[in-house]
């Protein structure tokens, strides 16, 4: 349940009334608002008299609902914004890790001459194996810190757990929360504290209502900047390294309040399908896409066989410009 106190109540009492009934409190757009679990179905006696509007959910998708925010969450990423009124799709490019000053400065320099925003790169890769690239660390977070400056980009990066986030916050200005961390309560909880966008991408086990769930630890937590990812779900196809689930978007869509982006990159896994599936997000009507790029990717420390080349990239994005317009949407 979510309930709105009158706007006679004070942040203090409001705090203090949260604590009797134990909810959760957050303040938005100066309304004090109480979220409690989804089986009290009714405003607790006690409080009747101080509650203003009041919301009963089936399940614990709350403040994502569409049934509590109708429109849009709006979210801004640097000087673009994504979702609300707005009809933008961000086009999120760059390597899939940081691996050198030159490489990523390359990454950077093609967006900005395509005229797009925000640079994507790893510097602490959640690797299945403990042999693999595990990415530059803090080092490769100053070099995104430094590209930012250099060339006017927003940055977002992952955090792999819970030990890193104070520095991914501090140097990103998107906080992507991957896969394979979607569960971690630490990185989430942190994630709340800030109001800096935090990016949630779907676990490629979940369920698409346990996707909000954890988008609902940041939000309930006070940080309203979230945006949903859809990155692959794992099926029993093999020739893919996932599936790419639009059916699930059409739903996030219909039922939750948050921008959508995907990255078809880690769903198809191989780089000849990224143009295709690319082209069928943003003839959704989505707010972003995540694409893989690296200036050579035969030699990428991490996911090469999925990274476009900049000249594919390039020429990708002169493809989707005109799919966005045609749906009203313009790439930024």
């Amino acid at each position: 349940m979510i309930l709105h106190l009158k706007n006679t109540i004070s942040n203090q009492d409001a705090a203090k009334i949260a604590a009797e009934i134990k909810a959760f409190h957050v303040t938005s757009n100066g309304t004090n608002v109480l979220i409690t679990g989804s089986g009290v179905k009714e405003v607790p006696a006690q409080i009747s008299d101080k509650v203003d509007q009041f919301w009963v959910f089936p399940n614990d998708m709350q403040l994502a609902s569409k049934s509590y925010l109708p429109t849009k969450r709006e979210v801004k990423i640097g000087n673009v914004t994504i979702g609300g009124t707005t009809k933008n799709t961000v086009l999120i490019g760059g390597p899939c890790s940081v691996e050198s000053e030159e490489q990523i400065r390359e990454s950077a320099k093609l967006l900005v001459d395509l005229g797009l925003s925000t640079l994507r790169g790893g510097c602490y890769k959640p690797r299945t194996s403990p042999y693999s690239f595990q990415g530059m660390g803090l080092d490769g977070l100053k070099l995104l810190a430094q590209m930012r400056e250099e060339f006017g980009l927003s940055v977002i990066t992952e955090a792999r757990d819970a030990t890193h986030i104070d520095e991914i916050i501090e140097y990103s200005d998107v906080i992507q929360v991957g896969a394979k961390a979607m569960y971690d309560q630490g990185i989430l909880r942190a994630c709340a504290k800030t109001n800096k966008p935090v990016l949630i991408k779907r676990g490629f086990g979940t369920t698409l209502q346990e996707f909000v769930q954890a988008a609902e630890f940041v939000l309930s937590g006070g940080n309203e900047n979230v945006i949903l990812c859809e990155r692959g779900i794992r099926t029993f196809e093999t020739g893919t390294r996932f599936t790419l689930d639009l059916c699930g978007v059409a739903w996030l869509q219909e039922y939750t309040n948050l921008p959508i982006i995907l990255d078809p990159s880690h769903a198809m896994g191989y780089a000849y399908g990224v143009p295709v599936l690319a082209k069928a997000c943003v003839a959704m009507g989505i707010d972003g896409l995540l694409i893989e790029a690296h200036r050579n990717p035969k030699v990428a420390k991490s996911d090469a066989s999925q990274q476009l080349t900049h000249q594919e990239f390039t020429e990708l994005l002169n493809v989707l410009r005109p799919v966005a317009q045609s749906v009203g949407y313009q790439m930024v």
